[in-house]
């Protein structure tokens, strides 16, 4: 097998592993176990950064067929998936029961929104030199976050109204005409995406050894999800701050939606 017939084949398993991702991560939130949903979505921006890295390395440019195949995996794994985290609660009735339908509707709309700015991504903002609106992994990643401390394991407490304003003002942010740099960029790599990845790992990993409420393995999960909740935060002030400044190199659109 030839070396760019390999990482054609490489990208393209990745990107079918990123939609089994998101799939199995929607299968699980229904059946009640947002943890392991977590991880399931966090292994597979993972595999959306790898399916990216492997159409360059095959050369195929900026291939419509990848922008396309890409695309629909991110919209399963990047917006119905965490469209599901927000819409579906697995707490008691008394809880969630004063906001009614508005998980349910909030779920809908980061949903469509995600899908929304991956067609636009698709059918022209990929040529731009950034992402222009936050990317869809960034919202989820963001709303895996606030799962964690406020839903589950709820870190901070079971609080849905804080959890469900902040997802309400996040979401839109994917369609407003705010710069954003790529996430591959080497400046934002070291600043932001390596330590945000890294503290995910930790967030997302202890919890589902489902470690006591008071235990040292506890605490230690609360402190890295406020740790990437943080960084997080910076990146959506600090990105458009980037691009306007500069900080980002110019270089050619990605191969593939990666980080789209």
């Amino acid at each position: 097998m030839s070396r760019p017939r390999f990482w054609r084949w490489f990208a393209n398993s990745a990107t079918i592993l990123n939609a089994f991702s998101g799939i199995w991560a929607i299968i699980y939130i229904v059946w009640g176990n947002k943890l392991f949903a977590l991880a399931l979505m966090f292994t597979a921006i993972g595999w959306d950064g790898l399916d990216g890295y492997a159409a360059r390395r095959a050369g195929d440019g900026d291939s419509t067929f990848g922008r396309v195949a890409d695309s629909v995996s991110d919209s399963i794994t990047f917006c119905l998936a965490p469209g599901a985290l927000v819409a579906i609660d697995l707490y008691p009735q008394s809880t969630w029961a004063p906001y009614g339908f508005v998980p349910l509707a909030l779920g809908i709309a980061v949903a469509g929104i995600g899908i929304a700015r991956l067609v636009r991504y698709t059918l022209s903002a990929h040529a731009l030199p950034h992402f222009m609106g936050a990317s869809t992994p960034q919202n989820a990643m963001a709303i895996m976050f606030l799962v964690l401390l406020f839903d589950v394991p709820g870190y901070l407490n079971v609080l849905p109204l804080p959890f469900l304003i902040v997802v309400a003002i996040l979401a839109p942010l994917m369609l407003l005409p705010i710069p954003y740099p790529r996430m591959r960029d080497r400046a934002v790599t070291r600043l932001f995406l390596f330590p945000i990845m890294t503290t995910g790992v930790f967030a997302i990993a202890i919890p589902n050894l489902r470690p006591a409420p008071g235990t040292f393995p506890y605490f230690v999960g609360d402190a890295f999800a406020l740790a990437g909740i943080l960084l997080l935060g910076g990146f959506y002030v600090g990105g458009p701050l980037m691009v306007r400044h500069g900080i980002r190199k110019a270089s050619q659109p990605p191969a593939r939606t990666s980080l789209g």
